[in-house]
């Protein structure tokens, strides 16, 4: 009798480092990688369910009692390609790190105001835009200036490559943290000797940014502006304009051009109150090294590019010129 309870004892014991093995050390096997996204949220149980539900494991609740024996209690969102013969304790770790999920490559392109971002990234990357946006919205909370009424302007333009579901917090912390990169010292020691506010340098990029298609003109394009704001002339800029508008951007109307707004600058005088876009690198140097010139007035000349003028009735006579071309 003794001799039987000791055979399943062991039978017993013999089972459990089996199955214990199996669910722990053994090397997980599947035919081919697995995609498999935990969403931001999901708790480690869930977890086990999503990789249950992807054919990765074939028992959700073995997976959450190893997980506890473990300590493995949190998984990081983000898209995962999991190959076999990785073990169960190295899943967990690779899940609770986030070591091997997937990054995605996002471009913004220069230009691009904030709400256009928020969308290419919950596109892209599954970001909630409205957490955004809400971040977006205040500058303080990342260090900027605290007359600054957003973030627009300084979320920098660029290749970024992020996890699924990033964090949108650790998003802008990234963005803002190359746009710092880029300002650098002497930078700053250039915009101080313009006499320019970090803000006004970075107001005026994103107008060449709204407005240069060429990289050759924004520094010609940046140096007119300064030349009306020196005379206190209106910049009369669509770039502007188009920021005011609830609907915009869009074509204008001549109704625009006369709508009471403090990003008018058809109808205020000097800067607007702050960048109306993210500009690129050239669009913020150009705003610190501009061209030196006497021109006042520019036309675009079908072609991407703009004739410029230094008086109002040469002014006239390339935008009859254009005019004309457009008619053909």
């Amino acid at each position: 009798m003794g001799k039987k309870i000791l055979f399943v004892i062991f039978a017993a014991i013999g089972v459990a480092a089996v199955v214990g093995y199996n669910a722990v050390w053994a090397p997980l096997d599947f035919p081919s990688p697995k995609t498999v996204v935990i969403g931001k949220g999901k708790s480690f149980s869930a977890a086990a369910e999503v990789l249950r539900d992807s054919g990765v494991i074939s028992n959700a609740f073995l997976f959450r009692t190893v997980g506890k024996v473990f300590g493995f209690t949190s998984v990081r969102a983000g898209r995962y390609l999991i190959g076999s013969g990785g073990s169960t304790v190295d899943l967990m770790r690779d899940l609770r790190t986030g070591r091997t999920a997937v990054s995605f490559f996002v471009t913004i392109p220069e230009g691009f105001r904030g709400a256009q971002i928020a969308r290419v990234l919950r596109r892209d990357v599954g970001i909630d835009s409205v957490a955004f946006m809400r971040l977006f919205s205040d500058p303080a909370r990342f260090g900027l200036p605290a007359h600054a009424a957003s973030l627009e302007g300084y979320l920098f333009p660029d290749t970024y490559d992020f996890a699924w579901q990033e964090d949108e917090h650790v998003i802008i912390e990234r963005m803002v943290g190359e746009y710092r990169k880029f300002f650098v010292d002497s930078l700053m020691r250039r915009a101080k000797a313009l006499k320019l506010s970090t803000t006004n340098v970075m107001t005026m990029a994103s107008i060449v940014e709204g407005e240069a298609v060429r990289s050759d003109e924004r520094p010609v394009i940046a140096g007119l502006y300064y030349n009306r704001l020196k005379i206190n002339m209106r910049l009369e800029a669509d770039p502007t304009v188009q920021y005011g508008i609830p609907d915009g951007p869009r074509r204008l109307t001549y109704k625009d051009l006369k709508t009471p707004s403090l990003y008018n600058t058809y109808m205020m005088k000097g800067l607007p109150p702050g960048p109306i876009n993210n500009p690129g690198r050239a669009s913020i140097l150009a705003a610190l090294y501009p061209a030196r010139h006497n021109y006042l007035f520019f036309v675009a000349d079908g072609s991407g590019g703009h004739v410029f003028a230094r008086t109002y009735a040469e002014h006239l006579k390339n935008v009859r010129a254009y005019r004309r071309q457009r008619s053909l």
